[in-house]
């Protein structure tokens, strides 16, 4: 299970609102991070047979399955401070991390 918590579940409502009723948020993993994987997001309005949603309030959140065994137990915030925005994810997969908090090392 991925949780979001209440800021990033107002960040993403105001970003999917101008999207369309069918919009949802993807996450994923990839490869190229400097600490090892990347953290992804995109837009979607499709989801495939074998990703894993998840409903929270009034957010969709789709992943595939090749990304949810290194995003599951994680807890999504939305952080808006004085050096910038971003999501911060607290993920128990994460052995190591980079600096910026973008990308991990899950061994």
């Amino acid at each position: 299970m991925i949780t979001l918590t209440e800021a990033a579940i107002k960040k993403v409502s105001s970003i999917l609102v101008n999207e369309g009723p069918e919009a949802k948020l993807r996450m994923y993993v990839s490869g190229k991070g400097c600490a090892g994987l990347t953290y992804g997001f995109g837009i979607t309005d499709h989801v495939e047979s074998d990703d894993l949603t998840i409903d929270q309030d009034d957010v969709t959140v789709v992943i595939d399955p090749d990304s949810l065994p290194y995003l599951r137990g994680s807890v999504v915030d939305f952080i808006d401070g004085l050096t910038g925005s971003k999501f911060d994810i607290k993920n128990p997969n994460a052995k190591s991390a980079c600096g910026c908090g973008d990308s991990f090392n899950p061994y």
